[in-house]
């Protein structure tokens, strides 16, 4: 399979393991946004999948990040992590779907909901983990 098809195929796959994480986030809700599945939180992005965005190759997901740790990221795992268009600015990094562990993206997914979500939710669910 090549083309078009290949890259729906692999961009489903992922996009599935991307929303199980972010639909078990308190608050979280789900638009396209730019023609692809972005997740909410208060109204707020915390989560953009990026699915061959403008055939630059990469299936992944863009989230923003505490200060100095996207530099950190892309040095430690530049296979991993990219600074990607228009966000990467603002601290946002993308990380290579096919790269990561459901573990690590749990993880960083989570991370991205806490700077977003609103401090009331964010320490309740805290508390509850």
């Amino acid at each position: 399979m090549q083309g078009p098809a290949k890259k729906l195929k692999k961009g489903e796959k992922q996009i599935v393991r991307v929303r199980k994480i972010c639909t078990s986030l308190p608050g979280t809700s789900e638009k396209l946004s730019h023609g692809e599945p972005t997740f909410f939180v208060n109204k707020k992005v915390f989560v953009m999948f990026a699915n061959n965005h403008h055939d630059d190759g990469h299936v992944a997901v863009w989230i923003p990040t505490r200060e100095g740790m996207q530099q950190l990221l892309i040095e430690e795992a530049p296979e991993i992590y990219f600074r990607p268009p228009y966000v990467g600015v603002k601290g946002w990094v993308g990380v290579e779907l096919d790269k990561v562990t459901d573990e690590a993206l749990s993880a960083h997914i989570r991370e991205a909901w806490k700077m977003i979500a609103p401090k009331k939710l964010s320490a309740a669910y805290s508390a509850g983990v």
